[in-house]
């Protein structure tokens, strides 16, 4: 019986004797061990997935923060964690500067450190705050979860918003996984997934069986019942080949055209007649509408009769052609106003659709402050692009009413379908050119938040890219089909059905987090209480 005893303490003591070193630690190796641990957190990111590796993550995280009191060390601790969790999830965006490394390519590790250190004060500035007046007992879990929540919230909104690499992105690795998203978004997946990822620093207190374990219950709990629905819905949904939208076969077209010469004038038009090309490639006949990618016509389509009658000619009879291309439109004082549009042209001719770009990427699409800083574009052309008036409902001939989304506006939860309108759309259209970030783990990241966007609105998505990941993905974020990054081709591949009823995350929307805070909340003032 004795050593039974000895043998069940065991990983307790080892749990309290880490927890006292790492909390312990002087203030370099603290704030080294925390730069490590971001790191290891973005393993749990696309493309590779390792989840398991958020638990020393984040339990070593809330270990640095008991350690460091209620004055800057904490702050300081937190931002060393965000800096190296951004640093090497955000890493291909330096790929984007040495498009023109002549130009821009010494910018690059600076813009992205500058990027990494910006994005790390929300996160040292919520885990600080919760670290000086919230913090204690295993309550804290639940305040760091919290605290994490608040924090990619807010750079989901202020500064024209980023949130890339939400936590709750770790699930996308399966359809199965993702499904708790229907009800309570990535907001949600995103605080579960920190406070199970944190429970196991509650092992490590001097404190009664009761408290040291009370998180990693509640967390295993939350795991349970979230797989539980997962599977419960994944199983009662429809065969993905059963659930298509009749005679609608959609070529999705990839040409992986490389981003240097892109906009080389001397290629520009053989770009063009090589996505002519393919989409006229074996099983032309089969299909009814043809995608191409963001800017894949590099010219100012608006201005390009010739480009218009052949993209019209090219059109698969009663159905369309949709390709991203600039648009320019002449300004009063003799310049010209540009924008990232989406066009759409029927088999007569007639353009049927067109949508401009709304949430532009700072510094990719327009220099904020331009006057001030004196900086230009990355992208062709050294003029700013112009913001569309915001996601509507666009029709096609042949297809139900969708929601068109250029590049990362597919990564902002709950704003990719149209709120003023009546009508809902039945599938949300995505044309981008990842190209800019090479084979990295940056598409990946991309493809994700598209993942999870079907899933929380309950609508199919179309993802049209230069070079990768083109996919077509139902309602429940399975792949109907998807092309490989790096590779040039076309898919032929169906349009899924929405789902019957809304979700409920699309139905309330953001007050999806509001909820969510104030349900962890009253769990910190329930395990105050009882423990």
């Amino acid at each position: 019986m004795q050593g039974k005893a000895v043998s069940s303490s065991a990983p307790v003591g080892f749990f309290q004797a880490l927890s006292a070193r790492t909390a312990g630690l002087g203030r370099w190796r603290a704030l080294c061990l925390s730069f490590l641990l971001g790191l290891l957190a973005v393993g749990a990111l696309p493309p590779l997935y390792a989840v398991p590796l958020l638990l020393p993550a984040f339990t070593g995280l809330t270990w640095l923060l008991d350690g460091a009191g209620r004055g800057w060390a904490a702050f300081l601790r937190a931002w060393a964690f965000a800096l190296g969790f951004f640093l090497a999830g955000l890493y291909w965006v330096t790929i984007a500067f040495f498009v023109e490394a002549d130009r821009f390519g010494v910018v690059g590790p600076f813009a992205v450190l500058g990027l990494s250190l910006g994005l790390g004060l929300f996160v040292a500035l919520t885990l600080w705050i919760s670290r000086r007046y919230f913090w204690g007992g295993p309550q804290r879990i639940a305040v760091l979860a919290i605290a994490w929540l608040v924090a990619e919230l807010l750079r989901a909104w202020l500064l024209t918003g980023f949130p890339w690499n939400l936590i709750g992105s770790v699930w996308a690795f399966s359809a199965t996984t993702l499904q708790p998203a229907a009800l309570i978004g990535v907001w949600g997946l995103s605080l579960f997934t920190v406070f199970a990822a944190s429970a196991p620093a509650a092992i490590g207190d001097r404190a009664s069986p009761r408290q040291r374990f009370a998180p990693a219950v509640l967390a295993i709990l939350f795991l349970m019942t979230s797989g539980l629905y997962a599977g419960i819905r994944i199983t009662g949904a429809p065969d993905t080949e059963d659930d298509l939208v009749p005679s609608v076969r959609l070529r999705l077209v990839q040409p992986d055209i490389p981003q240097e010469s892109k906009w080389d004038q001397a290629l520009r038009a053989e770009h063009v007649r090589q996505q002519l090309r393919m989409s006229r490639g074996p099983g032309y006949d089969t299909v009814t509408h043809i995608i191409w990618s963001e800017t894949a016509v590099p010219f100012l389509l608006d201005r390009a009769e010739g480009l218009q009658q052949a993209l019209s000619d090219l059109a698969p009879p009663g159905g369309a052609v949709i390709t991203g291309a600039p648009r320019g439109e002449d300004a009063d004082d003799g310049s010209i106003r540009f924008w990232n549009s989406l066009f759409a042209f029927d088999g007569n001719g007639r353009q049927v659709s067109a949508y401009d770009k709304a949430h532009l990427v700072p510094f990719g699409e327009y220099v904020p402050f331009r006057s001030i800083l004196g900086a230009t574009k990355l992208t062709a052309g050294r003029a700013d692009f112009n913001a569309g008036p915001g996601v509507s409902l666009m029709e096609i001939p042949g297809l139900p009413p969708y929601s068109a989304l250029i590049c990362y506006e597919i990564i902002f939860p709950g704003a990719v379908t149209p709120k003023a309108s009546a009508a809902r759309p039945q599938w949300l259209l995505n044309l981008t050119n990842d190209n800019w970030f090479g084979l990295s783990s940056g598409p990946y990241q991309h493809l994700a938040a598209a993942r999870l966007r079907a899933v929380e609105e309950g609508l199919p998505v179309v993802r049209a890219a230069n070079g990768g990941i083109s996919a077509s993905i139902d309602s429940y974020g399975r792949f109907l089909g998807k092309l490989p990054l790096g590779r040039s081709g076309v898919l032929d591949v169906g349009l899924a059905r929405p789902l019957q009823h809304p979700t409920l995350f699309s139905k309330i929307n953001h007050y999806t987090s509001m909820f969510l805070l104030g349900f962890f909340y009253l769990l910190v003032l329930l395990l105050r209480r009882i423990l």
